[in-house]
C-alpha cells in the first residue's frame, strides 16, 4: 500500500471512530488528563497568545489551553477528520468557550502563514502521520521564533497493556498479522531517542522528553471489549468479518490476558505510559 493509500485509509477510520469518541468522550478526557496537564504545563501560556492544536480529536487539551490565553488570546482546534472536530466544537460551544477558531487541516501540511501561533500542541497525534518528521517540520515553521511545542505520544507497547491485549488476541487467533512497527500507529515514536532526534533536526531546540503515567480503568471485561471495539476501527473491522463464535473465542483471550489487571470484582484497571515531549522553536 503506497504512503498515499494508507493515509487515506486512515482518514477513512478516523472518521469512521468519530461517532464512539464523541460517546465516550469524557472517559477519554478523563483518561487522557493526567497526559493534558503536563503539556500545558510545559507551554506556559499566557493571556493574549495564538495556540494551535493539531489531531485535536475531542479537544480536550486545546479547551484547557483555550481559558488559559483569554482575555485577548485564540486557539485554532483542527483536525485532518470533519467529524471528529465537530466533536470539539460541540464541547467547546457546552463550557462556552468563544475564542475558538476551528479549522481542517492535515498536520503534515498545516495551512496557516509561516511564524504565526505561540504554541502549538498536539496529544497522541505525531505518530500517525506518514512523516512524522515533515510533521514536525510543519509545526516548527508555524511557530513564532521562541514559541513552543507540546507533544505526546504513546510509550513503548509493554507499558500499555490496554492497548496491546486486543491486537494480540486477534494475533494469537489468527485473525490478523502482527502489526509492522514501523508502520503509523500507536507506538512507532515510543523510543525517546528517536523522537528527540525528529524535534532537532525540524529545529527545535532544547527538547525535554518526560513519561506520563496514565491508568485506564473499565467496569469489566465486557466494558473493556466494547470501548475498544467504538475506538479502534481496525479492531471493529475484525469485529465485522467474524462470526459470533469467533468473537466469542476473541472475548474469551482478551478476557484471560486482562485477568493481571482485574479486582475481585471484576473491575480492571491498566497501567499506561504515555511520552511527553516539549521544546522550543
Amino acid at each position: 500500500m503506497s504512503a498515499e493509500d494508507a493515509q487515506a485509509q486512515m482518514l477513512e477510520r478516523w472518521q469512521r471512530a468519530a461517532r464512539g469518541w464523541s460517546i465516550r468522550a469524557d472517559e477519554i478526557r478523563d483518561f487522557g488528563m493526567p497526559v493534558s496537564v503536563w503539556m500545558i504545563d510545559h507551554l506556559h501560556l499566557q493571556p493574549g497568545q495564538r495556540v494551535l492544536e493539531l489531531a485535536a480529536g475531542p479537544g480536550d487539551t486545546g479547551l484547557m489551553a483555550a481559558e488559559l490565553v483569554s482575555p485577548g488570546g485564540t486557539l485554532i482546534s483542527t483536525d485532518v477528520a470533519p467529524p471528529m472536530l465537530d466533536i470539539a466544537r460541540r464541547r467547546a460551544g457546552a463550557v462556552g468557550l468563544e475564542n475558538v477558531e476551528f479549522k481542517v487541516v492535515d498536520l503534515q501540511w498545516i495551512d496557516l502563514e509561516t511564524a504565526s501561533v505561540d504554541a502549538a500542541l498536539c496529544r497522541w497525534g505525531v505518530m500517525f502521520a506518514s512523516d512524522p518528521g515533515a510533521a514536525l517540520q510543519e509545526i516548527r515553521r508555524v511557530l513564532r521564533p521562541g514559541g513552543r511545542v507540546a507533544l505526546a505520544v504513546w510509550a513503548a507497547p509493554e507499558g500499555n497493556p490496554w492497548a496491546t491485549i486486543p491486537t494480540r488476541a486477534l494475533v494469537e487467533l489468527g485473525h490478523i498479522e502482527p502489526p509492522d512497527p514501523t508502520a503509523p500507529g500507536m507506538f512507532v515514536l515510543a523510543d525517546p531517542e528517536r523522537l528527540r532526534a525528529l524535534l532537532e533536526d525540524a529545529g527545535f531546540v532544547e527538547p525535554v522528553l518526560e513519561p506520563v503515567a496514565l491508568m485506564r480503568r473499565d467496569d469489566d471485561v465486557e466494558h473493556f471489549v466494547q470501548e475498544t471495539l467504538e475506538l479502534s476501527v481496525p479492531v471493529a473491522e475484525v469485529r465485522e468479518r467474524l462470526s459470533d463464535e469467533e468473537w466469542s473465542a476473541v472475548e474469551a483471550r482478551i478476557a484471560e490476558l486482562a485477568r493481571p489487571f482485574a479486582a475481585d470484582d471484576g473491575t480492571l484497571a491498566f497501567p499506561a505510559v504515555s511520552l511527553g515531549a516539549s521544546a522550543s522553536a
